[in-house]
């Protein structure tokens, strides 16, 4: 859940606001940690849920079998794969490892034209404000262009999430 109870009050208004604007959550189908806060409030909020969780995980994620489709994989790659494809954009909150690995994967995607997905971070009380300020360093040393941060907009709270869903201008 992380330390700042902000970022569970920003996982509940995400499920939300996903469940409001029509759309369907697709996530790694923990119910754990800010996974499983998002996803008990899209489904409180009446959305659809898709999760998807690799074996090895099942149980150290709690894998939250009750939603509306729940997917088992063999491997993490699968498990990424199945996600990226059934998802209209990606949208991160604050978290660990896994979210960097799933954002820097699906950026990376985007920087080599395998995608236009929007990507949006949710910099929750600027969680992600050294994150930025790596990619910024990265630009600046020469080993991105610039346009690397072209690629992914960051939203200063959930409401402005929200209303990127309400626009769907860019899906």
């Amino acid at each position: 859940m992380g330390k700042n109870p902000a970022h569970a009050e920003a996982a509940r208004d995400t499920g939300a606001a996903i469940a409001a604007a029509g759309w369907r959550l697709v996530y790694g189908a923990g119910d754990v940690g800010l996974m499983g806060v998002v996803a008990r409030a899209t489904q409180a909020a009446g959305g659809a849920t898709l999760g998807v969780i690799p074996t090895h995980l099942l149980a150290m994620e709690v894998g939250k079998r009750d939603l509306t489709t729940f997917v088992i994989t063999e491997t993490m790659h699968e498990r990424k794969k199945v996600m990226f494809m059934n998802a209209d954009a990606i949208a991160l909150l604050p978290g660990g490892a896994g979210s960097l690995d799933e954002f820097f994967e699906v950026l990376t995607w985007a920087q080599i034209g395998l995608h236009r997905k929007p990507i949006w971070l949710i910099d929750v009380e600027g969680y992600w404000q050294p994150l930025l300020a790596l990619l910024d360093h990265v630009i600046a040393e020469g080993f991105a262009d610039a346009s690397l941060r072209g690629y992914f907009t960051v939203m200063e709270s959930v409401d402005s999430l929200a209303a990127s869903l309400n626009a769907k201008s860019w899906s």
